[in-house]
């Protein structure tokens, strides 16, 4: 009997300043669709594939209050505790894209001593961007 608790990633959820900002930062940048964004500018969607990239305010009573409030780090040398990574065929084609539509850049695409090409930005809100190739192609199926 297969179990019901069989879960799905649906979606990543980035606690950004401004929503709408955002959705059309990572839009131009990097090349998403919208998939859509409320009208209260206080939920936004990017199509991704399989999993839905959304965004929503850093401060907002539903999650402050339930799960505690966003920390944001407190120096330069610090980052956010997550970093989001893109997968594109052409990462110095995405790496300049991103910049040139407002990514700040952090290190030049480079190829990595296990076969992958990376290279990271960041974004208004100071999250790190990877962009890179796969190792290996992702088996179709």
């Amino acid at each position: 009997m297969a179990s019901s608790l069989n879960p799905a990633y649906a979606y990543t959820v980035v606690y950004v300043k401004d929503v709408a900002k955002s959705i059309a930062f990572y839009s131009k940048a990097f090349g998403y669709a919208v998939r859509r964004i409320d009208e209260s500018h206080r939920w936004g969607e990017l199509e991704s594939g399989q999993t839905t990239i959304a965004f929503t305010p850093k401060h907002q009573h539903e999650t402050d209050d339930l799960t505690g409030k966003v920390q944001k780090p407190s120096s330069g040398d610090e980052r956010q505790p997550v970093e989001v990574c893109f997968h594109y065929p052409d990462v110095d084609a995405a790496y300049k894209r991103a910049v040139e539509n407002g990514a700040v850049a952090v290190s030049a695409p480079e190829q990595k001593e296990w076969g992958q090409k990376v290279g990271y930005v960041r974004d208004p809100d100071g999250i790190v961007v990877r962009m890179g190739s796969y190792v290996n192609e992702p088996k179709q199926g």
